[in-house]
């Protein structure tokens, strides 16, 4: 984890298994996030496991 989020996740208490940063430096949230958080967003969060497609605005997977 980057020395510059080491406060983020102390005070969001998110894991390291939580979320990943993307080349570019943003914070990318994993299914293993989303699941604990336990419902979908409706962002089109590229790990969605609840299968929302922001296209068609519709959750397309079973939860």
């Amino acid at each position: 984890m980057s020395d510059d989020f080491i406060g983020f996740s102390k005070r969001s208490n998110l894991t390291e298994e939580d979320y990943y940063l993307s080349e570019e430096g943003y914070i990318i949230f994993t299914d293993a996030y989303h699941l604990k958080r336990g419902y979908c967003c409706k962002s089109g969060c590229k790990h969605c496991p609840y299968g929302f497609d922001k296209k068609t605005n519709e959750i397309k997977k079973d939860q």
